[in-house]
């Protein structure tokens, strides 16, 4: 059975926590009334931050519906310095991201 979206980013928000050299990219679509809408992600040291859309002040909120697809996942050296990106790895799903191992 697949995680619901707010489920999967804690727990990826988690793993992050223990690894202060890494940052995760996620990439998709959020679905409003008109359509659909990339989204970005970044997930770094236990935390999530939208940098596409603004976000609520409440961290007990998730910061994306569970109508949200998460298209792609990349993990990037951190911390992130945009204009020298290492990307480390990539996946189509969060999911990879689960295993501890591949934060490595």
């Amino acid at each position: 059975m697949a995680l619901r979206v707010a489920e999967l980013l804690v727990q990826l928000e988690e793993i992050s926590r223990g690894r202060a050299d890494r940052v995760l990219r996620l990439r998709g679509a959020l679905p409003v009334p008109t359509g659909v809408e990339p989204f970005e992600l970044l997930i770094f040291r236990g935390f999530s931050s939208s940098v596409s859309h603004p976000t609520g002040f409440d961290p007990d909120q998730p910061l994306l519906p569970d109508a949200a697809q998460i298209e792609q996942a990349e993990l990037l050296q951190g911390p992130l310095n945009p204009q020298a990106e290492q990307c480390l790895a990539q996946a189509s799903g969060a999911e990879t991201f689960l295993d501890p191992g591949a934060w490595l």
